[in-house]
């Protein structure tokens, strides 16, 4: 078949012209199921960045759920939060060098702000389907991951019926499109609720109105102290009263009719209708009140419906998979079925996946979970935009897990770890966006909280960057609310963008300042004892050690992942100011102030202690490995530089095991993977694919819902972006200034290839292997420089005449890379 015949083809099946049987499916790059959605965590995602929706795929009743990105609750943070807390650090900084840890969890309650506000959901679209015939047949739905769009498809009364979702970032609207094999067969209700004090009406005949406001104030789904929880308008005047929102669905119709009252709109006859959805709100900014300072969001969202409905659905479609398609296409990641006998992949995608876990063997689940990550991403996090947060952009609660904002202890952190790698630079920018917020209010609380310089944000934020030790002024504990290095490792993520990029210009403008502004509260912050720089208060996100008779804490002084992330924090503004030429003397401080922190030690367990002494774990199976942060993301222990302390992160992740939530498995894949383990990181993400059924099961378990969401449970998007990062590190990485290729290529991956994945230094990476051993693999180079690949086995680059040489840990190749040169690396 010819290529021009092939994409007719294909464009054909997109509009429904032929069905989808004429198609030959690509199994791994498309989400596929045989019964509509009876949960949330069975319906399919689809987003632009911005709007986001839930896809069902029922019959009689369709829902698709919705999110607008910017719908939170609440408004800035106040000014002034808790001017007392400065007043209670001294005392807290003694006690705690004077081990009485019981004194200062009690004080560090003291140096607590306010919890931050909660993502919203913007409501439903409801589509009601009369049929002359119940009884369906030939059902199916999917999210085609090459395109971008999810279908629906079922037959009944001899009529085939279908349904295509898809959500358009060129033209910010989402769009419905029903079509009917016989004309005239369309009979259709259309309607919205929402649980944000809606207010529903119609504009004409074809279109539907719905608007409201998000509450002033929303506490945490897991706090519980207030009579209410919620509250909807502030009546002190010392808030924002809450944040509107519009929502507008417009109904085109081929044939039949459209008529519109109270009830919502409805179609008769109709041979095909398209739905244009288009919402927005009031959010102005972080440090502006939606309501009384809010933008017109009637306007904004009919401005977007105006444009969109200037064109066809085809041009809509087109327009939205070409946008889509050129981040997409990047990256092509393929492993061999080696038995040939696999017969899982014409399975639904929930019972493949159910097979998978039960031991099958089946590597294109695992291809298709790694391109369900970089769609995801993809969907939820666009330039211009806010960040994905704890669920990317799709939320139905009114009070979600854990507010479903950005936790950034790990887990916004990890939403990010593919964005470079994956090669989806452009998906990382919102999240600097927030940072350049958070730098603002986070100097207000370097000020008022600790009387320090600089900029610091601890382990919640939210649209608003918030910045404080959340808590509710004294509620919070002490091992996650008083956290305060967050701001600290959201800067890697600044370094880690320049390093793959090369963008000087971003380095120079944007993530020099900001790295700058958090190493000054962290000077400020370091206490000198014993000769070391040590942190006072430090904790290790969210876990606890024993110490006395019988005594537990959450907080002490110079715990390893705190120190590893000033180390990492302060090697990488070194670097940038040497990149740069500038800032002479204050590098020159940086680099007098790293060689006096608190080192790395192993204890007794020949583990890496995780405090400043060798203490116990309350919980030596806690799902946070933090103390490992050295290993992955930074770049201080690795097998190749520092394999004592690699073989110390080794046991500590023995005896720590292989339990955890979905997201903690995730990152134990990282792990396994840096420490060149490749059959210990595939285990794990054999474990992260667990089919865990509707809701999962029990706190640690973890594992993946029917429709590939990551089960914490309940479900958290991090656990996919680390298992789609942890892939990638299997197969490529860059931190030690050489690209390691395979690194840690399992048994299970036998034979394969992989193209598009991106090093540091700006390189592009394909490989082919067979047998675990890599057979070619094109590097080429973006901007230019030298580049050292390190290698199992001996390779060459025939048109250079380079044969790599042997050292204590396999095979390095260096040679100077032209820009925009291709080389071509083949095994000997």
């Amino acid at each position: 078949m010819n290529k021009k015949l092939n994409a007719l083809l294909v464009i054909c099946f997109l509009l429904g012209v032929i069905p989808f049987a004429g198609i030959a499916q690509d199994h791994n790059e498309k989400l596929w199921y045989a019964a509509p959605a009876r949960e949330w965590t069975e319906a399919l995602p689809v987003g632009n960045g911005r709007l986001g929706g839930m896809v069902f795929g029922r019959v009689g009743e369709e829902l698709i759920q919705l999110n607008e990105s910017t719908l939170w609750s609440g408004g800035p943070v106040p000014e002034v939060i808790n001017p007392d807390a400065v007043n209670h650090l001294p005392e807290l900084r003694k006690v705690l060098l004077d081990g009485d840890f019981e004194k200062a969890n009690a004080l560090a309650k003291k140096i607590q702000g306010l919890f931050t506000e909660s993502y919203m959901p913007l409501g439903d679209l409801l589509i009601k389907q009369q049929l002359s015939d119940t009884n369906t047949t030939a059902y199916y739905r999917d999210l085609d991951l090459k395109n971008a769009i999810s279908t629906t498809r079922f037959t009944a009364g001899g009529v085939t019926y279908t349904r295509q979702v898809f959500s358009s970032a060129p033209d910010q609207v989402i769009v419905v499109r029903l079509s009917a094999s016989k004309p005239g067969m369309l009979n259709l209700t259309v309607g919205a609720q929402s649980q944000l004090m809606p207010v529903i009406g119609t504009v004409g005949k074809n279109e539907l109105v719905m608007k409201g406001y998000a509450p002033a104030h929303a506490d945490p789904s897991y706090y519980n102290k207030n009579k209410n929880p919620i509250i909807w308008k502030d009546s002190t005047g010392e808030q924002c009263s809450g944040m509107r929102y519009e929502m507008i669905v417009k109904a085109v119709n081929t044939g039949g009719t459209v008529t519109a009252d109270a009830g919502g709109m409805f179609i008769k006859n109709a041979s095909e209708v398209v739905l244009y959805l288009s919402a927005a709100t009031s959010f102005n900014g972080f440090d502006k009140c939606p309501d009384k300072d809010g933008k017109n969001e009637h306007q904004l969202a009919k401005g977007y419906l105006g444009k969109a409905l200037k064109q066809s659905f085809a041009s809509l479609l087109a327009r939205h998979a070409a946008d889509y398609q050129r981040f997409y296409k990047r990256v092509s990641f393929k492993i061999k079925d080696t038995t040939n006998a696999n017969k899982n992949t014409s399975l639904p995608s929930d019972k493949r996946l159910e097979q998978y876990s039960g031991g099958a063997y089946d590597p294109g689940v695992e291809e298709l979970y790694f391109n369900y990550g970089r769609y995801l991403l993809l969907s939820s996090s666009r330039p211009g935009g806010t960040p994905a947060n704890l669920q990317g952009i799709w939320n139905k609660e009114l009070r979600a897990p854990w507010s479903s904002n950005y936790t950034i202890n790990i887990n916004t952190q990890m939403n990010y770890w593919p964005a470079e790698v994956t090669n989806l630079s452009e998906t990382h920018l919102p999240l600097f966006d927030l940072m350049k917020d958070l730098a603002v209010t986070g100097k207000r609380t370097a000020k008022e909280f600790y009387g320090m310089n600089g900029w610091v944000a601890h382990h919640n934020t939210d649209i608003w960057a918030t910045s404080n030790p959340v808590g509710n002024k004294g509620d919070g504990d002490p091992k996650w609310a008083n956290w305060p290095q967050g701001g600290n490792w959201l800067c890697q993520h600044l370094w880690e963008h320049y390093s793959f990029t090369r963008d000087t210009p971003f380095l120079k403008n944007v993530a020099y300042p900001l790295m700058k502004g958090a190493a000054a509260f962290c000077l400020d912050w370091l206490v000198e004892k014993d000769g070391y720089l040590i942190m006072v208060p430090s904790t290790s996100p969210e876990n606890d050690f024993k110490y006395g008779e019988g005594k537990t804490s959450g907080i002490g002084v110079a715990t390893t992942m705190d120190m590893s992330i000033i180390w990492d924090l302060f090697t990488n503004l070194i670097e940038a100011g040497e990149v740069l030429g500038i800032d002479k003397d204050f590098r020159e401080t940086l680099i007098a102030k790293k060689a006096k922190l608190y080192p790395l030690h192993i204890g007794a367990k020949g583990n890496l202690q995780e405090w400043d002494k060798d203490y116990e774990d309350v919980d030596p199976n806690h799902r946070h490995v933090s103390h490992l942060f050295g290993l992955h993301p930074g770049r201080q222990i690795a097998p190749v530089s520092t394999p004592g302390l690699a073989a110390a992160a080794r046991k500590t992740l023995e005896i720590r095991g292989d339990e955890g939530t979905g997201w903690s498995k995730a990152w134990k894949i990282n792990f396994w993977a840096r420490l060149l383990d490749g059959n210990h990181a595939y285990s794990l993400v054999r474990q992260l694919l667990y089919y865990t059924g509707n809701s999962g099961t029990g706190f640690k378990r973890g594992g993946t819902y029917a429709n590939f969401f990551d089960a914490h449970p309940p479900f958290q998007i991090d656990g996919n972006f680390g298992g789609t990062a942890g892939m990638a590190e299997m197969l490529l990485q860059s931190h030690l200034g050489e690209l390691h290729l395979l690194p840690a290529i399992p048994d299970a991956w036998k034979e394969g290839s992989v193209s598009g994945l991106k090093a540091r230094g700006n390189f592009e990476v394909a490989m082919n292997w067979k047998d675990h051993k890599l057979t070619t693999a094109a590097i080429t180079s973006k901007v230019g420089g030298v580049c050292k690949v390190r290698t199992a086995a001996p390779v060459t680059i025939r048109s250079l005449n380079i044969k790599s040489k042997k050292d204590d840990h396999g095979y390095v190749l260096v040679f100077p890379a032209g820009k925009g040169q291709k080389y071509v690396v083949t095994a000997l």
